[in-house]
């Protein structure tokens, strides 16, 4: 391991009072060894300061496999290692990819180095205390360190995290080796030619004099050679490391960005004399980051970043990293049409970086620093937040996180710290960090606007989290590029009522395509990151469910939740809208948000009729234009435009129909009305209503004798709620088992002042005057020969103010009525199949008696929509805006059909061992608290004297 002191020069590093401990780049080949890399992943021996010895999996969190370390305690990690013998005479070192949060290292007994911060990898040098045969590696690990204090990841986690989180490996070099390797890409003025600037270190740590020269090798994806250079010989003295500086032109290079993540093949071999005696290969993207006034530049383009906030997180492994889950995160989020990721808050693996190299992500890699004078952390109640003595921290924080990750074409800025308070400590790490890595902007989360958290930083980009509506307009008054760096925060801590209501999660969807097309037009808007991207939930060994909850797109177990079709909807780089027809062609306008595609780069495939018709365009990037497809007979029921990305995924996805007709099937219905001294009795064929005088309310609905309706038609209000119903926690509640479903009830009735039925030949005709515990009203019931039952209400709200999420009529069913089925006009004109707002679709009740939060240790089902609590599966009790038709059947198929206005909602639940159905004229998109404009737009508060009023019709057959 080689030591720089700022101001070496390397990496064009500053005059700063900070060591840089590099990584020496791990060896493909080494001369005299078969494999020179040995992963030490596996089973480890593990124990808690002088306790009983036990087994653990490397690697791994210690508390998510059942092991507790108490605060000040240290586990201790021991593996039995063979060296072979080929490595003899080399240098033996260890890598660690990530240990939380403070480990020391020994072998055999020997003290070897420490090293103090998680998620960011280091390296110990073993070679003088390994010996042949069998060694003992020993890490001592402790956690809630400094660094994990100022990074807040055990308070943030509601749980001690604490382990070797990611991998461990063992590596041979020669005597004489590559300790560092830099390659800095520069384009000519036109971005069609590039310099390859290639900085390398080489150590020296034998005796005697070496002549020593490198050689690069560069292949093209397909193998081909681009260049072979190599430097002139250099004398290394004995125990010197030197550096070696080339610069090589390559004619013009196909570009690596997020649309195009194009990868070379950079071959170093280390030549002693003429012998090769080490060889690293790395993956190079030909890209640049520039910043001109308010834009950031990739390439010499503006970009636009469509992105989410990712924590490390599977409800089994924690925090802990796994090569196949890194790279599946990065393929899901693709497919949601993201191009940007912010690892919040600390720095990603190296597996992640890896496949977003390779498959097209930008990044914004953020150090291990959270919260640091804010609120959210309770400690700045007693600590000075610009104490010098938390500036070493600060600094091995971010150093560690650009010397183990700068290779990466994907990253393309780097982040200091989360939601902090800007101080002279921060504008020193900013200049640090800029002077480690000229090649990328800086970007500082705390707010760039307004008096809360906003204390003047300076780093090269600016940021805003939870802006409005009007904050992307807002963002063109600023001189630097203004990121949203946490923005449209999900539906999470609205606990109960997401429990309740998963329909709550699809009502985020058009406004989530609302904020982003006001953030798209803006050029100052660099972009945003939604929060969040994965849910945050930890499933304890003991049984226990933590975190913050469910606030991805994704949950923890990697499945697609409702608000991922809206992400991918808002993020689309292909707008299709505006359908006209003649009788030669069908035209739609067509916007191209790619950044730099052209859409001739796309697969388009039209579907007139099940028809498929090639269709192609040459619209440019961030252009709009017309797609023309031919239609010779100039008529349709239905087109269907798809467009998909060559790297595998749908990009988006238009249906337009001819609107269908909803009609009435039925026979004519013999009426008849009949009254008692407490009941009204309507007969409508099979069917005979029962209505109380006393009460005004229908007390039953039967067909041949069964019953259909046991309650309802009645005015139901349903309050907001935003409880979270979560346990306290350092700050904040924590997500936990015990946080249920909330009942909810019909207005609650007094008495009926007046009741009166009447026919009218042509249907019967029920006027109710009623008096509500909350209010007065009106109510009417209208039975048809055609075998409609229509409801109008009326309510004078005579109660104490409240926040409503629903209003309209309640209906109870009994509980075989458990298929539901509904046509409707959702926000967008195609969903996926397994999307609990989609168009057209059948849900079962399957209710499940899971009475905790969510099931633990594993998913309940293969998609989300079929999980299910008490009151029946996400897709059977989310609510179905818009609703044309609705229907709840039984498997002898007896239905009870609402016909609806297209603007009405439906929704359906198991309640006190019934079906209920809240048909309602009002709803909107929950309670959550982070949500701002326009996700809270159309909320409504009742007020003493307000009035509500809807209708419904009902079919029973």
């Amino acid at each position: 391991m080689v030591v720089l002191l700022l101001g070496f020069g390397h990496l064009g590093l500053a005059q700063q009072s900070a060591n840089i401990k590099i990584l020496s780049p791990l060896p493909a080949k080494v001369e005299g060894i078969d494999q020179p890399q040995i992963s030490l992943n596996g089973v480890w021996s593990f124990r808690v300061e002088n306790g009983k010895p036990a087994t653990i999996k490397v690697p791994g969190e210690w508390e998510m496999q059942g092991y507790e370390v108490k605060a000040g305690e240290k586990a201790v990690y021991e593996k039995q290692i063979s060296i072979p013998e080929s490595w003899k005479g080399k240098r033996i070192a260890l890598k660690f990819d990530a240990v939380s949060s403070n480990a020391v290292v020994k072998m055999n007994g020997q003290y070897i180095g420490e090293h103090e911060g998680g998620f960011v990898a280091f390296e110990m040098d073993v070679t003088k205390a390994v010996k042949s045969g069998t060694n003992v590696l020993t890490v001592e690990v402790r956690a809630n360190t400094i660094s994990d204090i100022l990074s807040c990841v055990s308070q943030y986690a509601a749980h001690t995290v604490g382990g070797i989180l990611r991998k461990v490996t063992l590596f041979a070099l020669p005597e004489t080796h590559v300790a560092d390797l830099d390659v800095e890409v520069k384009f000519d003025p036109k971005y069609q030619d590039a310099k390859l600037h290639l900085q390398a270190l080489v150590a020296n740590n034998t005796s005697g004099n070496q002549d020593l020269a490198i050689q690069y090798t560069l292949k093209d994806k397909s193998g081909k050679t681009v260049f072979e250079k190599k430097t002139a010989k250099k004398s290394a003295t004995g125990n010197q490391t030197i550096p070696f500086d080339l610069d090589i032109q390559v004619s013009k290079p196909k570009h690596w960005t997020a649309e195009s993540p194009y990868l070379y093949e950079l071959t170093t071999s280390l030549l002693n004399g003429t012998q090769v005696v080490q060889s690293n290969i790395q993956k190079v993207g030909f890209r640049d980051i520039k910043i001109r006034g308010n834009e950031l530049l990739v390439n010499g383009r503006p970009v636009k970043l469509k992105g989410v906030n990712r924590h490390a997180v599977h409800p089994l492994m924690g925090r802990a990293s796994d090569p196949v889950l890194d790279r599946k995160d990065v393929e899901v989020f693709l497919a949601g049409n993201l191009n940007y990721i912010r690892t919040s808050h600390y720095p990603p693996s190296e597996e992640f970086l890896n496949a977003a190299d390779e498959l097209g992500l930008y990044v914004e890699s953020e150090s291990a620093l959270n919260w640091i004078q804010h609120h959210a952390s309770p400690i700045w109640r007693h600590w000075n937040y610009q104490d010098p003595k938390f500036l070493p921290t600060m600094l091995r924080a971010n150093m560690d996180n650009v010397v183990s990750n700068r290779k990466h074409p994907s990253i393309i800025f780097w982040s200091l710290g989360n939601e902090s308070r800007w101080s002279d400590l921060w504008a020193e790490v900013n200049k640090t960090v800029k002077a480690l890595d000229k090649t990328r902007p800086t970007v500082f989360h705390d707010q760039t606007w307004g008096s809360f958290n906003n204390a003047g930083s300076k780093a090269d980009i600016a940021n805003y989290h939870y802006p409005g509506i009007n904050g992307p307009k807002a963002t063109d008054t600023m001189s630097r590029p203004t990121l949203f760096g946490e923005y449209a925060h999900l539906s999470d801590y609205n606990r109960r009522e997401l429990l309740t209501d998963p329909g709550v999660r699809d009502a985020f969807n058009a406004p989530m395509v609302t904020y982003f097309d006001s953030m798209y037009v803006h050029k100052g808007n660099l972009g945003g990151a939604i929060w969040s991207g994965i849910d945050d939930t930890f499933h304890m060994p003991d049984g226990r469910i933590v975190g913050y909850g469910p606030w991805g797109p994704i949950d923890g177990w990697r499945r697609e939740k409702p608000e991922y079709f809206g992400m991918k909807k808002a993020y689309s780089p292909v707008r299709i809208s505006n359908l006209k027809s003649n009788s030669n062609n069908i035209t739609f306008d067509v916007e191209n948000r790619y950044d730099f595609r052209s859409l001739k780069d796309v697969e388009i495939k039209v579907m007139v009729d099940g028809k498929l018709i090639p269709v192609t365009s040459n619209l440019q990037a961030r252009s709009a234009g017309k797609l023309v497809v031919p239609n010779a007979s100039g008529v349709f029921n239905k087109v269907e435009i798809i467009v998909n990305d060559d790297r595998g995924f749908e990009v988006e996805h238009e249906i337009f129909e001819t609107p269908k007709v909803v009609t009435v099937n039925g026979t004519a219905k013999a009426l008849a009305l009949k009254q008692d001294s407490a009941f009204v009795y309507i007969t409508q064929g099979d069917v005979v209503y029962t209505i109380s005088k006393t009460y005004g309310l229908m007390t039953a609905a039967r067909t041949s004798g069964e019953q259909v309706l046991s309650k309802g038609p009645s005015v139901a209000i349903i309050a907001a709620n935003a409880e979270d119903g979560g346990k306290p926690n350092v700050a904040g509640e924590t997500y936990q088992n015990n946080i249920y479903p909330i009942k909810h009830y019909e207005q609650y009735t007094l008495f009926a002042t007046q009741v009166q039925a009447r026919d009218d030949k042509d249907s019967i005709v029920v006027d109710l005057d009623l008096t509500y515990q909350q209010g007065t009203g009106k109510q009417q019931f209208i039975f048809t020969k055609e075998g409609l039952f229509k409801t109008n209400y009326e309510m004078n709200y005579q109660a104490g103010e409240v926040s409503v999420y629903q209003y309209g009529l309640m209906l109870e069913l009994p509980l075989h009525y458990d298929e539901l089925k509904w046509s409707r006009k959702g926000d967008f004109s195609y969903y996926p199949e397994n999307h609990i707002g989609r168009n057209n679709g059948v849900a079962k009740l399957n209710a499940n008696n899971v009475y905790e939060v969510e099931a633990h240790g594993e998913p309940v089902a293969k998609a989300w929509k079929d999980d299910a609590n008490t009151m029946g599966s996400n897709d059977f009790r989310s609510t179905k805006a818009r609703v044309i038709t609705a229907s709840l059947t039984t498997v002898d198929r007896k239905q009870v059909n609402l016909l609806a206005t297209g603007k009405q909602a439906s929704r359906t639940w198991k309640q006190d061992e019934h079906i209920q159905w809240l048909v309602a004229d009002y709803t909107n998109s929950g309670s959550e608290p982070f949500y701002g404009s326009p996700f809270t737009d159309g909320r409504i508060t009742l007020k003493k004297g307000d009035v509500i009023k809807g209708s419904m019709i009902l079919q029973i057959d």
